[in-house]
């Protein structure tokens, strides 16, 4: 008898600790937070309610957005590495945030390397705006103004998403490859940026190309002036490049979004976030998403390749850093 009641106590405690084995290694075990680090209403807060359910359905789990927007994204980083290494909180972002931020901005305490790419999303184009009254069309009428402006002791204005962000970076980029200077006026998001140039607070705006901006373009409330693109692409080959300009030539740039989370966490739910990151991405629902938003979508990748592309981007931007001799602030 004795024999016997030990067997069962044995087999029970099999049991449990099989249990508890499968339990550490659920994920997610609750609501999943994607963090954008800039307020409703911009291209970021688009692109998440894009995924969120799509996502959901994958994982099982309810998948909310959630804004949280300063510092050239910088809060919304710090808010997912401040949380449990556990997955439930999944950061959506770019080099803007990850990268640049805590390059050019003294106080922020992160590093890159703080973080891992779990999945692309897609790239963007991005694209030079103007307000609406500027008096230049092109990009060659843009410089020439540019330096006419300086030359009289009123330079332009380039609004941005925040010092250190890639929007600001590009300004001080723009500037130094055209010889004229420029006032960098920083904001907390797109869509308050884009508010300022739609009043003619701003003169520039160097960020996304989306349609809503090409909209407000064709009804005169700002300028598009022109992609940073070499040449013309599919989808958007009636807008003019920076490529087809006589006064510059080389300023040519993308953007790339994708998924993070902390480095610690443990594999077992980067590999599940991946596998549920890919699948939800090649929902008819989200290509048309991305498309309309003019994005084009990631083409699916390892974790392994992911980090190698995070490391390539980090040493690319470091690069454009330090090309421009940009010290933190």
């Amino acid at each position: 008898m004795k024999i016997f009641i030990k067997r069962i106590i044995a087999l029970l405690a099999g049991v449990l600790l099989i249990s508890v084995a499968w339990a550490s290694e659920s994920y997610p075990v609750k609501t999943v937070s994607l963090v954008i680090p800039y307020p409703p209403g911009g291209l970021s807060d688009i692109l998440a309610r894009i995924v969120n359910q799509p996502l959901s359905k994958q994982l099982g789990r309810t998948v909310i957005v959630e804004n949280v927007a300063g510092a050239s994204g910088s809060i919304g980083a710090q808010k997912v590495l401040n949380a449990p290494a556990n997955g439930q909180y999944v950061f959506q972002g770019s080099p803007n945030e990850l990268i640049l931020a805590p390059m050019a901005i003294a106080s922020i305490r992160f590093k890159p390397e703080d973080f891992r790419l779990v999945q692309m999303l897609g790239t963007a184009h991005l694209a030079i705006y103007g307000r609406p009254d500027l008096p230049a069309k092109t990009v060659d009428e843009l410089i020439d103004y540019a330096k006419a402006q300086a030359a009289a002791g009123k330079p332009l204005t380039y609004a941005s998403v925040g010092t250190g962000s890639m929007y600001h970076l590009l300004g001080e980029q723009f500037s130094q490859t055209i010889g004229a200077p420029l006032v960098h006026v920083p904001y907390k998001g797109g869509a308050q940026a884009n508010q300022d140039l739609m009043g003619s607070q701003v003169d520039i705006f160097i960020t996304v190309y989306a349609k809503y901006y090409e909209d407000l373009a064709n009804s005169g409330k700002i300028r598009l002036i022109a992609l940073l693109n070499e040449k013309r692409e599919e989808g958007v080959k009636h807008l003019p490049t920076v490529g087809e300009s006589t006064k510059i030539k080389r300023f040519t740039y993308n953007l790339s979004t994708g998924y993070f989370v902390k480095k610690d966490t443990p594999d077992f739910i980067l590999q599940s976030l991946h596998d549920a990151l890919q699948v939800a991405l090649t929902e008819s629902a989200v290509r048309e998403g991305l498309k309309a938003n003019n994005l084009q979508a990631a083409k699916p990748l390892s974790l392994e390749e992911s980090a190698e592309l995070y490391a390539q981007d980090i040493s690319r931007y470091q690069s454009i850093i330090k090309s421009i001799n940009l010290q933190p602030q």
